[in-house]
């Protein structure tokens, strides 16, 4: 059956669909309510989208998100420990360890996990980066707050082995994250009990 709306708003909800979450019905409301919007709103709003490829970039210390590539605000703030580098996967995940309010180290954004069925090995994740920062020396206690299903505990035993050599605490969150759970959909409080009792994987040399 041919859809009763026009071409263009018919292309606006088949994009806005794509975004996670969304469905048809989602989008069809989502169209419709752009269109009541006047003119200098859509355009504010079709230039921020245009831009974001730009301006929203990786920060160089933590690959969270950032401003034009500069530092992001987690490594702008001075008053955060330096000796506790929390590792996640995603920034997603990154934003909820901090609506805990729980923790006050620095993160390294992984960028993704090792899925070997999927086809993810692991090559283009942030290990790099990760090395870099352990290299300085900073770093007492590496927390690999990572999900717990099956990628998520094969890439922590990953880092843990790689980073074993290194001088440093390796832990887990612990309490009130239910096996297989991402940790991108835990609230606050759950967040901050599981960092507080967090299990320690290995000590330093």
């Amino acid at each position: 059956m041919s859809s009763s709306y026009p071409e263009t708003l018919e292309d606006l909800m088949n994009s806005l669909r794509q975004l996670p979450g969304v469905g048809r019905r989602a989008a069809e409301r989502l169209a419709l309510a752009l269109l009541e919007w006047d003119q200098e709103e859509l355009h504010h709003l079709s230039g921020l989208i245009g831009t974001l490829p730009d301006k929203v970039t990786r920060c160089p210390q933590c690959a969270g998100l950032a401003e034009n590539h500069q530092l992001c605000p987690v490594c702008l703030d001075d008053s955060r420990d330096k000796s506790t580098l929390c590792v996640v996967e995603s920034v997603s995940q990154m934003l909820a360890v901090e609506s805990g309010g729980h923790f006050r180290g620095r993160y390294l954004v992984l960028g993704g996990r090792i899925s070997p069925l999927d086809g993810e090995d692991g090559s283009g994740l942030n290990f790099d980066l990760l090395e870099q920062i352990l290299r300085k020396g900073e770093v007492r206690e590496v927390i690999l707050a990572l999900s717990s299903d099956v990628e998520g505990r094969a890439t922590a035993a990953y880092l843990a082995e790689q980073i074993k050599n290194y001088a440093v605490r390796i832990s887990r969150p612990a309490s009130g994250l239910p096996a297989g759970a991402n940790l991108s959909y835990a609230d606050g409080a759950t967040i901050a009990a599981a960092f507080a009792g967090r299990i320690f994987l290995g000590e330093k040399n």
